[in-house]
This record gives structure tokens, C-alpha cells and sequence, in this order.
């Protein structure tokens, strides 16, 4: 069985979630969960995701030229098939404008990262010798976890 990861957009300000699903780590999904996150907004936001290319074709068309969109890509020191027992190393972490003007202070993936955490840890099953967790859908069925990062801001 193929992993499952949770996608969730979640509101710099309000901590608010406005969208999520389960689903592949793939531009299928992708297209599907920035559809369903355009939907659900009624203004122009400030989108951050992470590095994952997938989102580059979905963001744009499920918003076009009508929002500020950066990635925050991030670099490791060694993959984490190498560090099976303890998380990899942040190396760098680069900014990366992609469309609109999106304000360089507001370029984080932070909150949902923080949730992630905050979610796993407290919940014994996604823990695994640290961080750790299962990525199985039968696992998944209840709680879920946030992995793929996405932060909105509103614009004045």
C-alpha cells in the first residue's frame, strides 16, 4: 500500500484551517487540493508552500494571476533514507518568489510545521523511535497529520 500524506492550508493570522485532504504526494492531488483551497478563499491571500514542485502548474491554475505566491525551498544535509533514526539536518532554506508579489517577511511554512509536530508528538502512534510516523491509510483513519506545507495570508 502506497503512502498517504495529509494536505492542509492553514491561516497565518487565525491558525485557522480553510482546506485539507488526504491524498498522494502528486500533481493529481495537488490540482485537487489547490482547487479546493481557491474555492474556499473570497480574496487575494499570500500563498507560501514548500519546495514541491507539484504545486507550481496547480497554484496557477486554480488562481491564476490573481495571487502572491512563493515557495520556501529547503535543503538537507543528507536524505532521509541516510538518517533513518534521527531527522535530517536543515542545511539552507531559500526563498523562492514564484508569482504576484509575495512580501518576503511572510514567506514561512512555520505554522503548519509547528502543527505537525505539535500533532505527532502528542499522539503515540506517529511516533516511532522520534518523529517518526506511519504513512499508511488504515493508520491514518482517524487523527490525521499535516506534512505538506502550505501558509495563506490575507492582503490588506
Amino acid at each position: 500500500m502506497a503512502d498517504v500524506w495529509t494536505w492542509v492550508a492553514i491561516d497565518a493570522d487565525t491558525k485557522l484551517v480553510p482546506s485539507f485532504m488526504l491524498g498522494n504526494r502528486d500533481s493529481r492531488t495537488a490540482r485537487i487540493f489547490i482547487d479546493d483551497l481557491a474555492s474556499r478563499l473570497a480574496r487575494r491571500v499570500q500563498l507560501t508552500s514548500d519546495g514541491l514542485r507539484v504545486y507550481l502548474e496547480a497554484v496557477e491554475g486554480a488562481f491564476g494571476s490573481e495571487i502572491d505566491y512563493a515557495m520556501l525551498v529547503k535543503t538537507y544535509e543528507s536524505s532521509q533514507e541516510e538518517t533513518r533514526y534521527s531527522p535530517a539536518v536543515c542545511t539552507s532554506c531559500e526563498r523562492k518568489p514564484v508569482m504576484g508579489h509575495p512580501d518576503p517577511k511572510h514567506i514561512s511554512t512555520s505554522f503548519v510545521e509547528r502543527q505537525n509536530l505539535t500533532m505527532r508528538m502528542s499522539m503515540r502512534r506517529f511516533t516511532r523511535l522520534t518523529n517518526a510516523h506511519s504513512k499508511k491509510i488504515e493508520n491514518m483513519a482517524t487523527p490525521w497529520r499535516f506534512t505538506t506545507c502550505i501558509t495563506i495570508r490575507p492582503h490588506p
